[in-house]
């Protein structure tokens, strides 16, 4: 084997390294991590879901972590989830983990399908 042609395969090698680790990144970070905390599996119609059981004094940093939008809202406001037309105070919410992702759901997510994008606040314009 021609050394140059030893330098190619190093070359071609370390291209690969990259992109396989590059894909991997990415593959990784598709993915929610779990949350610490237990789970309890609730079954619907045609699916199992899991539930985390988040501890109240834990709700405000669970919040924080998942909540999408600026400002996050207090554990004691009150939102409206859309789906279901019902209101509720935040810190009734819950977290599912479907699939590999975790989930910031209203209370009536099980009846309704309320995510967090569905939830209104009072002060939200109509």
């Amino acid at each position: 084997m021609t050394q140059r042609f030893e330098k190619m395969i190093s070359y071609a090698a370390s291209i690969l390294k990259e992109e396989e680790a590059m894909v991997k990144f990415k593959l990784t970070n598709l993915f929610d991590p779990r949350l610490p905390f237990p789970t309890k599996t609730i079954q619907l119609q045609n699916d199992t879901i899991e539930v985390y059981i988040i501890p109240d004094e834990k709700k405000a940093e669970v919040l924080k972590k998942l909540y999408p939008f600026i400002p996050v809202p207090s554990l004691d406001d009150e939102m409206l989830d859309i789906h279901a037309d019902k209101k509720f105070k935040v810190k009734e919410f819950c977290v599912t983990r479907e699939g590999q992702m975790n989930l910031l759901v209203s209370p009536y997510y099980f009846e309704s399908g309320g995510t967090v994008i569905d939830w209104w606040s009072e002060d939200s314009e109509d």
